[in-house]
């Protein structure tokens, strides 16, 4: 287990410096825009924002891994080998959730940073530069934003067909899509273009249910988190439940997500059965 962290010091510092760094690189306009071999973009706030995140942590955390979106992935899979391996605790980051919609001037973007111990995500942040919301966690302790704990297990129960739901609906399968779009089970669909804040908003009891069809360990390991210690409860496209003790893997995953066991049942009814 990771030792000669202060969770009472080190953790609420951790929350201000990161808040500090994403408020002062992302209150501007993209510059240095450039397309990754994947398709997606990267900007100069990208770089900027995770070169000033992973030196902080390595002044303050000397003993701790750095695994960042814009490293290399031979520079990831190493740092995630060691973390797995126990050799080291490892700092996940993802500097820009939604270059997408800060490159267009689309107000909805974060910073979202989670520490991991033996491939388990033990804390987690996530912030809201342009709401300064600040939502994070640590596991077993429950989930806040800014100072407010977060609870959706206080929300009303609403059946599905009263559900806001968030659907990516550009990585999910066509059939999955098209049936989603043409017959929806859902009160009424958004897709806000950062999966960070995806989980955190679902974990505020802004929507109800989610469903997205591939993401990376730096976009969901803290958001995931999140919503789980705010009473939420999450699952894969095959149907398998997650909790809070599973190790994550390096590779894409899905996600579907609900803010109840009973409507995490009937949105998985709907999904795996045509």
């Amino acid at each position: 287990m990771m030792t000669g962290f202060d969770w009472h010091a080190d953790w609420p510092q951790t929350r201000d410096a990161m808040r500090r760094i994403a408020r002062q690189h992302m209150n501007t306009a993209a510059t240095g825009v450039e397309t990754k071999a994947d398709g997606s973009w990267v900007t100069a706030v990208d770089h900027a924002v995770q070169a000033a995140a992973r030196s902080w942590l390595a002044e303050h955390f000397p003993t701790i891994g750095f695994l960042g979106e814009e490293m290399t992935d031979e520079e990831q899979s190493a740092a995630w080998s060691r973390c797995l391996a126990g050799e080291q605790a490892l700092w996940v980051v993802d500097p820009l959730d939604g270059t997408s919609n800060f490159r267009a001037g689309f107000p909805v973007f974060s910073f979202t940073l989670a520490l991991l111990d033996r491939g388990q995500v033990i804390a987690g942040l996530v912030y809201d530069p342009m709401r300064d919301e600040l939502f994070h966690a640590r596991r077993g302790t429950g989930a806040f934003l800014n100072e407010t704990r977060l609870d959706v297990r206080k929300l009303p129960e609403l059946p599905l067909a009263r559900c806001l739901a968030i659907v990516d609906f550009k990585r999910l399968n066509k059939t999955l899509a098209c049936r989603l779009a043409g017959d929806a089970p859902y009160a009424s669909q958004r897709s806000i273009g950062s999966v960070a804040l995806d989980w955190c908003w679902l974990a505020a009891g802004r929507v109800q249910v989610y469903v997205h069809g591939k993401q990376k360990p730096w976009d969901y390991a803290a958001g995931q988190l999140i919503a789980l210690e705010a009473g939420a409860s999450s699952a894969a496209l095959d149907g398998h439940r997650d909790a809070l003790d599973d190790a994550l893997k390096l590779a894409p995953r899905s996600a579907v997500v609900a803010v109840s066991e009973s409507l995490m049942d009937e949105w998985l009814a709907v999904l795996l059965n045509p």
